[in-house]
């Protein structure tokens, strides 16, 4: 079993690019979430566009993250899964800088794939976008990370988002909240709905205990 588990509103409280973007970036960065939302651009070039008006450096960054919360039961969770030899990744259309820096406040070290936070020479910031894939409007193909996952089956897939939706007939196990609840709904993909990680860890300990069959 392989777990896979979304990033911003999933394991954080808040969507950390949101929070960086609202503290640091020129206002215009909301005409361009603007245009994404009406289908004028994908999710890619949103966020390519939005990352590079950020000013302030990473200490003006770290400030704003030091004020992102997890989602309750996650680190219970991480430590279960890892006493029960259970991976745990995290794919995520967010920003790898924002996502280990949060990670690291506690004491948290996953593997994370998402978009990378890149400084230019005069201290610009560009969004490299390697899990990139043609014909994905998102900055990470979640789908196309799963798909190569299928030595580690079975797939256990923790979202709540839009940059979910690719992703969500892949895995064999589905937790879903949100607007990836209400699309799994909508396309009658079967999931298990979920408020924290005390949920997902409570569901998953309950698919792995072992049936114990009384005789007759």
């Amino acid at each position: 079993m392989h777990i896979f588990c979304d990033f911003d509103g999933t394991i954080s409280r808040d969507d950390t690019s949101d929070a960086v973007l609202s503290a640091l970036a020129d206002p215009a960065w909301e005409r361009i979430e603007a245009r994404w939302q009406a289908g004028e651009i994908d999710s890619a070039t949103c966020m390519r566009e939005q990352i590079a008006m950020i000013r302030g450096g990473t200490f003006a960054i770290d400030a704003v993250l030091d004020r992102i919360e997890l989602t309750p039961g996650f680190i219970d969770f991480v430590t279960w899964a890892r006493a029960e030899g259970l991976p745990v990744t995290i794919v995520s259309d967010g920003v790898d800088y924002f996502i280990n820096g949060i990670l690291a406040r506690h004491g948290l070290r996953l593997p994370v794939i998402a978009n990378r936070l890149a400084i230019g020479e005069t201290g610009d910031f560009m969004l490299q976008q390697p899990h990139a894939r043609a014909g994905c409007g998102s900055g990470v193909c979640k789908c196309a990370v799963l798909n190569a996952a299928v030595a580690r089956r079975p797939i256990v897939f923790v979202g709540d988002g839009r940059s979910d939706f690719c992703a969500s007939t892949v895995p064999d196990i589905l937790f879903a909240k949100s607007s990836l609840a209400r699309h799994c709904t909508a396309q009658g993909t079967d999931f298990i709905p979920y408020d924290d990680f005390n949920d997902v860890h409570a569901a998953l300990e309950a698919i792995r205990q072992p049936v114990v069959r009384i005789a007759a």
